[in-house]
């Protein structure tokens, strides 16, 4: 019997440990959304919004999780200020009337042990559309320095800035919105 006992045992000590699922709040030194869409035909605009607060809870295990995020669309750097505070203006982001932009999300697909999708709702300007994340990268960690584990990535996703109410300037100044996400979150 003892033979068998210490077996079991070593079986149980070599079985994979279970993640159980975790809280993370995002570290806003390293979470931003960037954009890129075309200006004229010819080049395309670039920035950035953030730093995005939130929480991200995510069970690997069950392969399920929820998000809650959100940045304020006033923190839209492009490197050039007049051309900030006129994309802050009311017919684009309409930053004083709207000064969140949101996105909420409950399903989580993954591919295996990766995550490969979040979808959700983005909020942007009062209005609430469908919309898909895509990990191009998504890993985590043990921290030693922090002395907990951190989980981040990268996330792409497109958008139709008409599709919001942000119609100005179409169709010299592109439709279509490309939205690189990056993200860490520590867990609590």
């Amino acid at each position: 019997m003892r033979p068998r006992c210490t077996f079991l045992l070593l079986c149980a000590l070599a079985a994979p440990a279970t993640a159980e699922p975790g809280v993370y709040a995002l570290d806003p030194t390293h979470s931003f959304v960037n954009f890129e869409l075309r200006h004229f035909g010819t080049s395309t605009i670039r920035g950035r919004f953030g730093p995005i607060d939130g929480s991200v809870t995510l069970d690997r295990a069950a392969g399920s999780g929820s998000v809650a995020l959100s940045v304020a669309t006033a923190s839209v750097s492009t490197g050039l200020r007049v051309f900030d505070a006129r994309i802050r203006e009311r017919d684009l982001l309409a930053s004083a009337e709207f000064p969140q932009a949101s996105f909420v999300a409950e399903r989580f697909r993954f591919e295996g042990d990766r995550l490969a999708e979040v979808r959700g709702e983005f909020t942007l300007r009062g209005v609430s559309q469908p919309l898909s994340l895509f990990a191009r990268h998504f890993a985590c960690e043990q921290r030693e320095l922090l002395q907990r584990e951190v989980c981040g990535g990268d996330f792409e996703a497109e958008i139709s800035r008409s599709a919001f109410g942000a119609g100005f300037g179409l169709p010299f100044v592109g439709d279509r919105v490309r939205l690189l996400v990056q993200v860490e979150g520590i867990r609590q």
